[in-house]
């Protein structure tokens, strides 16, 4: 439970950076270098390491060298342990959602 726990933290902590949401949305369409991932952004090459570190470390990605190129992808369950969990919360406000709606077609009563 507890290794569990630290692996929904750093998913969701790794989430919580527009920039590292960014580049898994692009890495999660198709494998792309590091230099790739860097070029769109107004950071240095060594704070896009550091995103990576952290998306790496959360199991977000994948890297791998391709000659001398380090190629990142996106994991292949990367998102599957934050799912789950939101999935729960999910039922969870749908049977809110019922009662709110079968309340309100009562008339409030």
């Amino acid at each position: 439970m507890v290794e569990y726990t630290l692996q929904l933290d750093s998913i969701f902590g790794s989430l919580s950076d527009p920039t590292r949401r960014d580049i898994l949305r692009r890495v999660a369409k198709n494998e792309m270098s590091v230099s790739e991932i860097a070029k769109p952004y107004n950071l240095s090459f060594a704070a896009v390491s550091k995103h990576l570190k952290v998306l790496e470390k959360a199991l977000l990605i994948v890297k791998h060298k391709n000659g001398k190129k380090h190629m990142i992808q996106l994991a292949p369950q990367a998102l599957a342990s934050a799912s789950e969990y939101l999935e729960w919360y999910g039922q969870f406000m749908d049977v809110r959602y019922d009662a709110l709606e079968s309340y309100i077609n009562k008339g409030g009563k």
